[in-house]
């Protein structure tokens, strides 16, 4: 035994101490190399399992090594706290443990049913034929409530949550929606607030920014971003689009509806056509085989937008949405044709209220809005036709066409 154990040994009975702190071995201590006694204590080794290792060095030949893992284990015995508190102080403890125990136990139970109760009622919504995207939207907003600590069960602690949230109009609506839906399904009384939303006209860009922005995005999103503009569709529409929709033969293609509207058939140009043909048919829908959900691909294009923004230095593409080129395809086709019946059968709506607004959104100088083509051949006649060009009249055996600048 070294000089040091062995003060440290008569320390220890002289202080009444019959526990060690220091590791007890199960064989001798000593330097594997030159067996030398003459040893320090070189820290602790931790391993995985949080068990220490000692660490020794020899003073002898410098050898650095560690016990064996069987001989190590601690007596904890000397570091016992000792409770000094009086037996009432203790009483009062332990009772308002256990209060908080009971407390959190039942907050516990309580945001349980919250959370089953969301379950319920979003099942209940699929169940009713809403929509994946609506059902998706409705469970965003009621997590949200539930992650701020807001008891779904208490209307007069949502409508106070409400009312405090800087939120724009329209969001503060669909969250009073969302929930007036799910407190009406858990028979709940919720007063509705009072909303109000102000009309605003949508923005309607040039056709040389949506081309810039088209030609400027990937293969994928310049597709997705062209079928909307040709077919005037939702991007939900678009995004659930198959192969066996699309008549690559007579240019056309078969808008399966949502949000109520009315499916419909739409021509697709020569140009929508050969960017179709660039993608890899990988899957049985067009996106899907690209992107996971509407989401992801939304995601890609508002990158790429305010990429391209920059750098053509035009802030008015950062406006340009999914959304914006069905309101562009209304208002240009109403412009055509001064028919609102037929933008309403183009855009799919069920009530005309919806396409009036078309009407007024752009006023356009006619004496400029038109480029004029002359042909004289049948292949000319052709070309300006898949061009989107209009018959007008003929004279002096040529005929002539209009197109929208």
């Amino acid at each position: 035994m070294s000089v040091c154990e062995q003060k440290r040994e008569k320390r220890q009975k002289r202080h009444g101490h019959t526990h060690s702190h220091t590791p007890t071995l199960t064989q001798s201590r000593s330097c594997p190399n030159c067996a030398s006694s003459l040893l320090h204590r070189d820290g602790l080794r931790y391993l995985k399992d949080g068990n220490p290792l000692q660490r020794w060095l020899c003073r002898k030949c410098g050898l650095r090594f560690s016990e064996p893992r069987q001989a190590i284990f601690r007596e904890n015995k000397r570091y016992e706290v000792r409770d000094r508190r009086s037996p009432q102080d203790k009483e009062l403890s332990q009772s308002l443990l256990q209060d908080k125990a009971a407390g959190d136990k039942k907050a516990l139970h309580q945001t349980a049913d919250v959370k089953g109760k969301v379950v319920e009622h979003l099942w209940w919504l699929n169940q009713e034929g809403y929509s994946e995207e609506t059902i998706k939207g409705r469970a965003q907003i009621l997590t949200q409530l539930e992650k701020a600590n807001v008891n779904l069960l208490n209307p007069d602690e949502v409508r106070d949550y409400i009312a405090k949230q800087n939120w724009a109009p329209g969001r503060r609506a669909n969250v009073i929606y969302a929930y007036a839906l799910f407190a009406k399904w858990a028979n709940i009384r919720f007063i509705l607030p009072r909303i109000s939303i102000p009309e605003k006209l949508p923005f309607i860009p040039s056709e040389r920014e949506i081309d810039d922005l088209i030609a400027a995005t990937t293969k994928y999103i310049a597709v997705f971003l062209q079928l909307c503009k040709e077919t005037g569709a939702r991007s939900g529409e678009i995004f659930r689009l198959k192969w066996t929709d699309i008549d690559f033969e007579n240019a056309n293609v078969r808008i399966a509806p949502e949000k109520g509207s009315r499916p419909r058939l739409a021509r697709l140009s020569t140009k929508a056509i050969q960017m179709l043909n660039q993608i890899v048919r990988n899957h049985d829908a067009v996106f899907l085989g690209r992107y996971k959900n509407s989401r992801n691909l939304l995601r890609t294009f508002l990158k790429q937008r305010k990429r391209i923004a920059a750098k053509m230095g035009n802030a008015r593409l950062q406006q340009i949405h999914f959304h914006t080129l069905r309101h562009w395809k209304g208002t240009m086709e109403y412009h055509k044709t001064k028919d609102i019946l037929h933008v309403m059968q183009v855009l799919g709506h069920r009530r005309i209220q919806n396409t009036l607004k078309y009407t007024q959104l752009v006023q356009f100088d006619d004496s400029e809005a038109y480029i004029c083509k002359v042909a004289d051949s049948q292949d000319e006649i052709k070309a300006l036709i898949e061009a989107g060009f209009q018959y007008v009249c003929e004279n002096g055996g040529l005929k002539f066409f209009k197109k929208l600048k």
